[in-house]
């Protein structure tokens, strides 16, 4: 196959493996590279340690002109990603403005592992999730992990799958409802507007994810209640 986006994907795909960050795993699900799946743990000391997400992230051919599509495959309880899509709130994904066509699938992943790993209660997209967050952060932890499994894709990363169509997941929606079963003692609020959080502006944010990810190995996550 040929065609603009599908060389910068394989160059994408190639500065992953190459890379190999801590935590972060992908691989394409389609032949001609425009559907991937992948897997983010969270940060040392983050809300989010030792959980890992699955996504499924759709390129077009105008790829890197415009970003992807990113869908969590199992929503997760989370202020900033819609509980009704699961698409992450992340300023470049949301608005085409914001967008540069120096991100790659790498900057895409480690923004996400990032938003994922500091979640920001203000203007939250999830009303309900950024209420338990600021109330009671070891019912939010507990919450997350509901809905978490152990990071797979690292060992066979390299490879394309035999048939891409099994590979291919539903995103599965988990409603309010199947918290509150479990956790009982949690009440639905009334809706109100959802509203994006811009997050991570800066084109050079990979820089910054390791300036504030050695920040964040060396002081326990602290979070302000009030």
């Amino acid at each position: 196959m040929s065609g603009r986006a599908y060389r910068l994907l394989q160059r994408d795909f190639h500065e992953l493996r190459e890379n190999n960050y801590k935590g972060i795993a992908g691989r394409p699900v389609s032949e001609d590279m425009m559907e991937w799946e992948a897997e983010i743990e969270g940060l040392q000391n983050s809300v989010c340690q030792d959980l890992v997400f699955q996504l499924t992230i759709h390129f077009t051919s105008e790829y890197n002109y415009i970003p992807p599509v990113v869908k969590f495959m199992t929503i997760p309880y989370h202020p900033n990603v819609d509980p009704h899509t699961g698409q992450p709130c992340i300023t470049f994904l949301d608005d085409l403005t914001m967008w540069n066509t120096s991100y790659t699938l790498s900057s895409i992943l480690l923004a996400l592992q990032v938003m994922l790993s500091n979640p920001v209660p203000e203007n939250p997209v999830n009303l309900e999730a950024a209420r338990i967050l600021t109330e009671s952060e070891c019912l939010y932890r507990a919450i997350l992990k509901l809905f978490s499994r152990p990071l797979q894709m690292k060992d066979d990363s390299q490879q394309l799958p035999k048939d891409p169509h099994k590979r291919m997941r539903s995103i599965k929606r988990v409603l309010f409802s199947d918290y509150y079963q479990i956790w009982s003692e949690i009440a639905t609020s009334a809706a109100t507007e959802y509203y994006r959080t811009p997050l991570l502006k800066d084109p050079k944010f990979i820089g910054q994810y390791y300036k504030w990810k050695k920040m964040d190995l060396q002081h326990h996550k602290e979070w302000n209640l009030k």
